[in-house]
């Protein structure tokens, strides 16, 4: 007697054993009742049915999932690689158990196919310049894909783009060609700035002798002191007919 007593209180301890789990709070347990879904149950202790009930936990945190480096040819015909990182999470715990087998590798196939075919829609220069719209583009395509499945993908990011060197080079000729343009352009402005400027001088000069008077008096005086000898200029009485004017009146 006491040995069967002694054995049922040792079974229900293990059957006790088997029963009881503990879900952390980032977690969810989906229950199965003879193959049929019951609930997600969680977070805090759950207790399971042995041999009647199966738990499958299922992770709610975000995961980070890197796209491997894609071969993409895009809209104007040149192929480059393309690599990204995907962060999502289970909303649904039920749906990412029940549609889907294994939701983190059909995220992540799904994601290389998306990848690809939204590079391929865009031209290069898209690509490089409009970054923050790709993302935006790949994120909501995925979004809708795996929304299904109980997934949301909270963000996509495009690491880095790989080009070919033939591109590159032709890219860097491109980007000295458009410097040496902007160079010129500058250099034409200041060179016409400059003549505005003479063209201005030269006509008060012309309304104003007396100030072309100066103005070559101005430049032997400049002479003079950068030189410490005697010159001697001839000064054209034109020069001089103002101040004779103005002596005889």
């Amino acid at each position: 007697m006491f040995g069967f007593v002694g054995f049922s209180i040792f079974l229900a301890l293990v059957f006790l054993w088997m029963a009881v789990n503990i879900v952390n709070e980032y977690e969810r347990v989906v229950v199965f009742r003879l193959g049929r879904l019951v609930s997600a149950r969680g977070p805090g202790l759950v207790l399971i049915i042995p041999f009647v009930e199966r738990a499958v936990r299922v992770d709610l945190r975000i995961i980070t999932l890197d796209v491997p480096p894609q071969d993409v040819i895009t809209r104007d015909n040149v192929t480059v690689k393309v690599d990204a990182v995907v962060l999502f999470r289970v909303v649904d715990a039920n749906r990412a158990t029940v549609v889907v087998a294994d939701f983190i590798r059909a995220t992540s196939l799904l994601s290389q196919t998306t990848l690809r075919s939204v590079c391929g829609q865009a031209e290069l220069d898209e690509l490089l310049a409009e970054r923050e719209k790709i993302n935006e583009k790949i994120q909501s395509t995925l979004d809708a894909d795996t929304e299904p499945w109980g997934i949301k993908v909270a963000k996509v990011e495009v690491k880095q783009l790989d080009l070919p060197q033939e591109m590159q080079r032709a890219m860097a000729k491109q980007a000295e060609a458009e410097r040496e343009r902007r160079a010129k352009v500058t250099n034409a402005e200041g060179e016409f700035q400059a003549a505005q400027k003479l063209a201005e001088a030269a006509a008060i000069l012309d309304r104003e002798p007396a100030a072309l008077t100066l103005r070559y008096l101005q430049t032997l005086r400049e002479i003079a002191t950068e030189n410490n000898s005697t010159t001697i200029f001839p000064v054209p009485i034109d020069l001089l007919k103002s101040f004779i004017g103005k002596s005889g009146g």
